[in-house]
């Protein structure tokens, strides 16, 4: 995928936010990380990480003053950055397979409202290339209690199952002395 068809399936999900600070979880070679940096608002960072060095070697330090740091690693295992304020997951979610734990693991590095972002294809059929499929229904299991947005989708360049994107938010945690003060009056 080019990154102006990553940026056409994304758009219209975040410009408007602010500055803010994304993981990108299995970046690859940053197609959509790129296409990331061209939806935020400047000043935002981005984390990319992925296993792959060489890939992750082809991806630029900023991109429309949006600053982007590498790191080599699995996604799965504890990330080496801080809290973030949105996850992208693109065509990587399928390779977890405990998706339940995984989600709620990230949670806990994620300010509030979380925000996620995922690409995946649209079946739950498991193949060599998507051992862990994602369907749109299954997503709708993972972050039962989140708001959706659908923000695109296309046909698969494999024929196969269509790519779509839903960025799903979490509500805004209200502190507990918030809760308690609100509660007495």
């Amino acid at each position: 995928m080019l990154v102006r068809d990553a940026v056409a399936l994304i758009a219209g999900s975040l410009e408007a936010l602010g500055p803010m600070i994304w993981a990108d979880l299995g970046c690859g070679d940053g197609t959509f990380t790129i296409a990331l940096a061209d939806v935020l608002a400047p000043r935002s960072v981005i984390h990319a990480i992925d296993r792959n060095r060489s890939a992750l070697t082809r991806i630029p330090s900023h991109r429309h003053d949006v600053r982007i740091h590498t790191h080599l690693g699995d996604f799965i295992e504890p990330w080496p950055f801080g809290s973030v304020d949105g996850i992208l997951m693109a065509n990587s979610l399928h390779y977890v397979a405990n998706q339940e734990a995984f989600v709620r693991s990230s949670e806990s590095q994620m300010t509030s409202p979380r925000r996620i972002l995922i690409v995946e294809y649209d079946t739950d059929k498991a193949n060599p290339w998507v051992p862990y499929p994602v369907s749109r229904s299954r997503l709708a299991e993972l972050f039962s209690g989140y708001s959706f947005r659908s923000l695109g989708s296309r046909p698969s360049r494999y024929h196969r199952a269509p790519l779509y994107a839903e960025l799903m938010e979490s509500a805004p945690v209200v502190p507990r002395s918030l809760e308690t003060h609100r509660s007495h009056r």
